[in-house]
């Protein structure tokens, strides 16, 4: 199964590509949808959704791994990965990809086996589970969405529906 994760984000939003299943992942392809931060709001979302649409129509994952919104201390940051959230779902939607969405701490948890793991041990982590040598060089974005991907494998369950239901949580 092809399944892409995606690391939503208003300016740099990862994306990660991986076939196979939790016990044989492979890894595709990672690497970012940039938008110009001097661009309007409205400008970024549209440039992160073409991008998303770009990747999903090239790589034809069958499911798209998100993360599961959280509470953030600036409400303004909250608001900006939520629309970019909102870009991706768009996208996902669009092309038919089924959506799965887990919080932070399960992606850290599955990857690394620890819900509290910091972002350098999450990272070293996925480069281990997908065999990526030294010289791979991945942005901190799509190591996030690898490990997005990473994720789905181990606790892929029920799809979101039209955004009614999502993955246990």
């Amino acid at each position: 199964m092809r399944v892409i994760g995606i690391d939503p984000g208003s300016i740099t939003t990862g994306f990660g590509v991986l076939d196979g299943d939790a016990t044989r992942p492979a890894y595709v392809a990672s690497g970012v949808v940039r938008a110009k931060a001097s661009e309007p709001s409205a400008a970024r979302l549209y440039r992160i959704f073409v991008g998303l649409r770009e990747l999903l129509a090239y790589y034809k994952p069958r499911a798209m791994s998100l993360e599961r919104s959280y509470v953030a201390v600036n409400v303004q940051t909250a608001l900006r990965l939520g629309e970019a959230r909102a870009a991706a779902l768009l996208a996902a939607t669009e092309a038919g990809v089924a959506l799965f969405e887990y919080p932070p701490a399960q992606v850290k948890l599955a990857v690394a086996g620890n819900g509290a793991a910091d972002k350098d041990a999450v990272q070293a982590m996925v480069c281990r589970a997908l065999k990526l040598d030294r010289t791979v060089r991945l942005n901190a974005d799509a190591a996030d969405a690898l490990a997005l991907a990473l994720c789905h494998f181990c606790y892929a369950r029920i799809p979101v529906q039209n955004g009614l239901r999502s993955s246990p949580r």
